[in-house]
């Protein structure tokens, strides 16, 4: 039994070894997104008049509509982080770059913000977008 424990000692406690660094790193994977996924502590902020931007393909000149004009964002983070945010800081932008020769459309509004800084809703999610009709008119 003594020869079962002590032959390739050096082996059987790198193997120990190696096992246990194994386990370390999957349990340390398994963690980290449970901790990412928290939202952010603190105060909320809400915009109710936030303007939708549009954005289009520099090709394209067609003067494109949005209705409504406006949206309602609704923001979270640390309290020193809300403190400082400005309205301006916050974008709600519609991404018209490859919308072809649809018309009537309903395109989801796109919200950027500050690092550290989270959205939490857009009221409405989708606004719609009035497309006008090619101008066949030759200068």
């Amino acid at each position: 039994m003594r020869d079962w424990v002590t032959n390739d000692f050096g082996w059987k406690l790198f193997s120990l070894f190696l096992a246990v660094a194994i386990w370390l790193t999957v349990h340390k994977i398994y963690e980290e997104p449970k901790a990412a996924s928290k939202p952010a502590v603190g105060d909320t902020v809400t915009f109710g008049n936030l303007p939708v931007r549009v954005v289009s393909g520099a090709s394209d000149v067609r003067d494109f509509r949005v209705a409504p004009l406006t949206v309602k964002v609704t923001v979270s983070g640390l309290a020193e982080d809300m403190a400082k945010l400005q309205a301006d800081q916050v974008h709600a932008v519609v991404n018209l770059t490859d919308i072809g020769s649809e018309r009537d459309l309903h395109v989801p509004v796109d919200v950027s913000a500050p690092p550290g800084v989270t959205l939490v809703s857009v009221d409405p999610p989708k606004v719609g977008v009035i497309v006008p009709p090619p101008s066949d008119k030759k200068p």
